[in-house]
């Protein structure tokens, strides 16, 4: 038994597809294929269902997937801790981030990373928070950054800051010249959401539950559209088809001829944006180096939390 073996199987388990986890070994199917078989046969048993377009784990396969995972991630970190000696801010480090952030925060995360810790470049993953918690399970992330709540994985978590909603409407429309705006009155207008498996759809679902059902018939709320990004869903706003709700780190810092956004009355909702790693992380000073990058961005309308 091997760990490029137990590498292996766990890129199939990933994958679920023997070609996708070979290109992601960077070795040949064959190559692959023969390697799980012969690890099969010393340890007799089963590890995949081969039949259909999509490769499957056995239930004792998955057990073995499971702990071949922390097999290689305490090989990692017999590494960690070797370069941990010599310099704990040395290589790259291996960020998530969720889309509704990404755009907002990088920009000025990746300036201030690259000066204060310019030997430890940052390698960006951006995706959903479901498929960020997964990647951080099996360790092809180190780090990500979120927005709270998410399902309690044992997760260390620090939280970074706390940013608030606010309301962007076309700048015809009658609340427009409003200072602020409150949630009971969104329940009258054409609301336009982001599509399903963004957190941030979730959060604004629960500032107006309404805004779930997507019925005309519906009183209190006349339609809802979907839109694949918040910079999508600000055109369909600038456009006259509706109103929406953003974070306040994606508000231009010019004003806009089309959109006007306006502050909830308070007490306005907001969402916790946190930064999550495996407890058996060893470069916990590359940890606490990003979240001092994060701490020194200048985040308009946000609360640093320390």
């Amino acid at each position: 038994m091997t760990l490029t073996e137990l590498r292996y199987i766990v890129a199939v388990a990933r994958e679920k597809h023997f070609g996708r986890a070979a290109e992601a070994c960077f070795v040949s199917q064959p190559t692959l294929s023969v390697a799980i078989k012969k690890l099969e046969e010393e340890l007799d048993v089963k590890l995949f269902e081969r039949g259909g377009a999509e490769v499957s784990v056995t239930p004792l396969g998955d057990e073995i997937v499971r702990q071949a995972q922390q097999v290689l991630e305490q090989a990692q970190a017999i590494k960690e801790i070797a370069k941990r000696g010599k310099n704990p801010l040395a290589g790259p480090l291996r960020l998530g981030i969720i889309y509704t952030i990404g755009p907002y925060l990088l920009p000025e995360l990746v300036k201030h990373a690259i000066a204060q810790t310019p030997q430890m470049p940052l390698m960006l993953q951006e995706h959903f928070t479901v498929k960020l918690l997964e990647m951080l399970r099996t360790g092809e992330l180190d780090c990500a950054i979120m927005a709270e709540p998410f399902p309690d994985t044992g997760l260390a978590v620090a939280p970074l800051y706390d940013e608030p909603f606010i309301v962007a409407v076309p700048a015809t429309h009658p609340l427009a010249t409003r200072e602020t705006i409150s949630a009971e009155e969104l329940k009258r207008e054409t609301m336009l959401l982001l599509g399903t498996g963004h957190c941030f759809r979730d959060q604004v679902l629960e500032v107006c539950p309404e805004f779930a059902r997507f019925s005309s018939q519906t009183e209190g709320i006349r339609k809802s559209f979907e839109g694949s990004s918040l910079e999508t869903i600000k055109h369909m706003v600038a456009s006259g088809m509706g109103i929406t709700v953003v974070p306040v780190l994606s508000v231009p810092k010019e004003p806009s001829e089309h959109v006007r956004y306006i502050p909830f009355t308070p007490p306005a909702p907001t969402r916790r944006v946190v930064l999550a790693w495996r407890r058996s992380f060893p470069r916990y000073e590359a940890i606490a180096a990003l979240r001092n990058a994060v701490y020194a961005c200048q985040l308009n309308g946000v609360t640093l939390l320390s």
